[in-house]
């Protein structure tokens, strides 16, 4: 599984072997000692690095949390960065044994790629930032407009779709990284930015004067960010997918980083029972030891606190969709039982 292959020299056939993963992460992980995590080259909020070099946000904290369940050391956690065109080449490589990096869950991903996506984290929209001074109210408004975008994403098809659904000429500046593509906006190479809405705050939120750019009010696509893994090993998919129920679920249940330990130790709630592992053997369904969702929440926290710590104290983003079924939003955690 763990195949570090560079990019440039993968063969279509290394490729097919790569899609046909075998059963195997779990104990590559583990005999590692670490989890091989991919995560962007630098988004605010969602896995960028601090001032002190650790890799923070809602990304990298899923990392954590698998590492937490996994292995029991939320700090065993390798992370790589990776490029827009390599978030899910690396994992169908081997390179990366999950990427948890802002990736659109589509179609073609899904089914063609070699890849299977676990559970979103994140429900988002593509949209547009432009210069406060434009005065531009409106996408529809952009006719002629050259717009930055990444290549390699599902970014560059939306932008498109946009374009002829309205009768617009956009011009694409189509950049290899993200930072890439920020970088020429803010230095005024393109008329508008054109990115997931909560990557246009993250990046927004860095500049050195924020209110001089404004995020249009059109969302143009769905965008359900979700962490991915090799196709075929069914195994590693269901831990990632359960590990990110689990941090739903803790929510919802009101099991918090700071509690954990007293409702594994005193819930009647048979719910929680189950997902602390106070009673019956959730672990065992999938390999990990009963304490694995206990462990997971004693070092990130529920979804609520892993959303308020690093998007709502960072960038000001309320939950909206994101916020708990029971609350209005659309997050749903399948049952632990």
């Amino acid at each position: 599984m763990r195949n570090f292959l560079k990019f440039g020299t993968i063969t279509a056939a290394a490729l097919t072997a790569a899609g046909m993963a075998s059963a195997a992460t779990l104990e590559d992980v583990r005999a590692a000692g670490e989890l091989a995590c991919g995560v962007s080259e630098g988004v605010p909020g969602f896995s960028n690095p601090n001032s002190d070099g650790d890799w923070v946000g809602l990304d990298a904290d899923i990392c954590r949390a698998v590492a937490a369940a996994v292995l029991g050391d939320a700090n065993a956690v390798r992370f790589v960065p990776l490029a827009s065109k390599q978030k899910v080449l690396a994992v169908s490589s081997g390179q990366v044994d999950l990427t948890s990096r802002t990736t659109t869950w589509t179609m073609k991903r899904d089914s063609a790629e070699g890849v299977d996506f676990t559970a979103v984290v994140y429900y988002d929209g593509q949209g547009f930032m432009v210069s406060s001074e434009a005065g531009i109210k409106s996408a529809k408004e952009m006719d002629g407009a050259t717009v930055c975008v990444t290549t390699g994403t599902t970014t560059e098809l939306n932008l498109a779709d946009f374009g002829r659904a309205n009768g617009l000429s956009l011009e694409p500046v189509v950049f290899e990284g993200k930072r890439e593509a920020v970088d020429a906006y803010a230095s005024g190479r393109c008329d508008a930015l054109t990115t997931d809405l909560s990557q246009l705050a993250a990046f927004r939120s860095s500049f050195a004067d924020p209110s001089a750019h404004k995020i249009l009010p059109e969302v143009i696509s769905k965008e359900p960010l979700a962490p991915l893994v090799a196709h075929g090993d069914n195994q590693w998919k269901d831990i990632v997918t359960w590990v990110i129920y689990g941090l739903i679920s803790a929510e919802e249940l009101g099991v918090t980083q700071a509690n954990v330990a007293e409702m594994a130790a005193s819930s009647q709630d048979p719910n929680i029972q189950r997902m602390v592992g106070a009673s019956g053997d959730t672990g065992g369904f999938i390999g990990l030891e009963s304490s694995w969702m206990a462990d997971a929440i004693t070092a990130v926290g529920n979804y609520g606190e892993i959303y308020e710590r690093n998007l709502t104290a960072t960038l000001g983003l309320e939950r909206g969709l994101n916020e708990l079924w029971t609350k209005g939003g659309i997050l749903y955690a399948m049952p632990i039982r």
